[in-house]
C-alpha cells in the first residue's frame, strides 16, 4: 500500500505521522512510504532520515494526499487539507469531530474513509491512541500551570510546593482517567496540595490506595467542584467521554468565584472543553484571562513537546498502520473490533454513534 504522510500545517504543531523507525518497519512490509520534505523537521528527523528508512520524499503536500492510498497525520486536517482527500482513501489521525462540525462536514464532503485515532478501542476498553498524548498532557499540565503562576505571567506569584513555613499552592485535578492520574502524579511529586474530583468511587479508591493517602479524593458534584475551585490555585480539566463533547463541569459563575490569578488548564478542549469559559487557543497565543482568571486552552498541547510525543504516538499507532496497510480498512476494522470503533466517517457518512450525536445526527449503520 502506498502510505502519505504529509508535514502538519496547524499553528506550532511539529509532530509528524511516521517516525523514521516506523517507516522502516512499513517498508521491510514492501509498502511505499511517502514522506513530505522537512515533516519531521520539528522532531529532528531529516529527510535523509527517513529516505535511509526506505521512505520516497515528496515536495509538497498536494503529492502526497494525490499518491497515496492510506494518509496518516496526528492532528485533525485542516479545511484545505480536507479538500485534497478523495472518495475512499483512507485518513488515521486524531479528529475529534464533535467539536468541529466544520471539519466534519469538509470530511463528509469528501467521501474518505476518516479513522480517529481518539476512538480505537482496546479489548479493555481504553483507548490506546490517546493514552501516549494523554499522558503528555497531563504531565505538561502541570509544568504549564506553575509557569503562569508567577505573578510575571499574570499569576498570583505561588510556588507549586511551597517552601518550609509557606504552603503549596493548592491544585484540583477534574477527572482521574490517563491525562488527570499523570497530572496527579505531578504536582503530587512537586509537593503541591492535590485534590483529585472524578464520579468513580472504585477510581477514588485506587488513588487514595496509590498515593498513600495523601491526595485528597473527592466524589463529583456541582457543590464539590464549586467548593474546591474557590480554594484552588490551579485547576486542571481532565474529563473526557470517548466520542463526545466533554460536559460543562465547571460553569462561568464557579470560575467567577475563583481567586484572580489562579489558572485554568482545560485538557478536554479538543473535545469543546470542560469549563463554560473554554475556547480553543493555540500556542502561538495560548492564554486569555477571564475574570482574572488564568485560561490555558490549547488544542495540541503535547505539540510543543514534539519529540517526546511523535515518538510516544508511533508506538502506539503503528501496528494499526500495519494493519491496514497489510489488510486494507474493511478487512482490518472487520477483524478488530477496537480499529473499527475508530471509523468516524465513511464514503459520506458520520458512522461513529457518539460522534454523530453531538453533531445532530443519525448514525449511519
Amino acid at each position: 500500500m502506498r502510505i502519505g504522510v504529509p508535514k502538519e500545517i496547524k499553528v506550532h504543531e511539529y509532530r509528524v505521522g511516521l517516525v523514521p523507525a516506523a517507516v522502516r518497519e512499513l517498508t521491510a512490509l514492501a509498502h511505499e512510504v511517502l514522506i513530505q520534505t522537512g515533516a519531521g523537521a520539528g522532531i529532528g528527523c531529516s529527510d535523509e532520515d527517513y529516505r535511509s528508512a526506505g521512505a520516497r520524499i515528496a515536495p509538497d503536500a498536494d503529492s502526497v494526499f494525490s499518491d497515496s492510498q492510506l494518509i496518516v497525520k496526528v492532528k485533525e486536517p485542516q479545511l484545505n487539507e480536507c479538500a485534497r482527500l478523495r472518495p475512499d482513501q483512507v485518513l488515521f489521525t486524531y479528529l475529534h469531530l464533535a467539536a468541529d462540525r466544520a471539519q466534519a462536514e469538509a470530511l463528509v464532503r469528501s467521501r474518505c474513509v476518516a479513522i480517529a485515532y481518539e476512538t480505537v478501542t482496546a479489548p479493555d476498553g481504553s483507548l490506546p491512541l490517546l493514552t501516549p498524548m494523554s499522558e503528555v498532557a497531563g504531565r505538561m499540565s502541570i509544568q504549564i500551570g506553575a509557569q503562569y503562576l508567577q505573578q510575571a505571567n499574570g499569576g498570583r506569584g505561588i510556588l507549586l510546593g511551597g517552601v518550609p513555613g509557606v504552603p503549596p499552592a493548592r491544585v484540583v485535578v477534574l477527572g482521574a482517567g490517563v491525562a488527570g492520574t499523570n497530572a496527579i502524579e505531578m504536582a503530587h511529586g512537586q509537593r503541591a496540595e492535590v485534590t483529585a474530583i472524578d464520579r468513580s468511587i472504585r477510581r477514588l479508591r485506587e488513588l487514595d490506595v496509590q498515593f498513600h493517602g495523601a491526595v485528597r479524593t473527592l466524589y463529583s458534584t456541582a457543590d464539590t467542584i464549586e467548593r474546591a475551585l474557590t480554594e484552588a490555585d490551579l485547576v486542571i480539566g481532565a474529563v473526557l467521554l470517548p466520542g463526545a463533547a466533554a460536559p460543562k463541569l465547571v460553569t462561568a459563575a464557579m470560575v467567577k468565584r475563583m481567586r484572580p490569578g489562579s489558572v485554568v488548564v482545560d485538557i478536554a478542549i479538543d473535545q469543546g472543553g470542560c469549563f463554560q469559559t473554554s475556547r480553543p487557543t493555540t500556542h502561538a497565543a495560548p492564554t486569555y484571562l477571564v475574570d482574572g482568571v488564568i485560561h490555558y486552552c490549547v488544542t495540541n498541547m503535547p505539540g510543543a513537546l514534539p519529540r517526546t510525543s511523535a515518538f510516544a504516538l508511533n508506538n502506539a499507532t503503528l501496528p494499526f498502520v500495519k494493519a491496514l496497510a497489510d489488510k486494507g480498512w474493511e478487512r482490518a476494522t472487520a477483524e478488530d473490533r477496537g480499529l473499527a470503533a475508530g471509523l468516524n466517517v465513511v464514503r459520506g457518512a458520520v458512522v461513529h454513534p457518539a460522534v454523530a450525536h453531538e453533531l445532530g445526527l443519525a448514525a449511519a449503520a
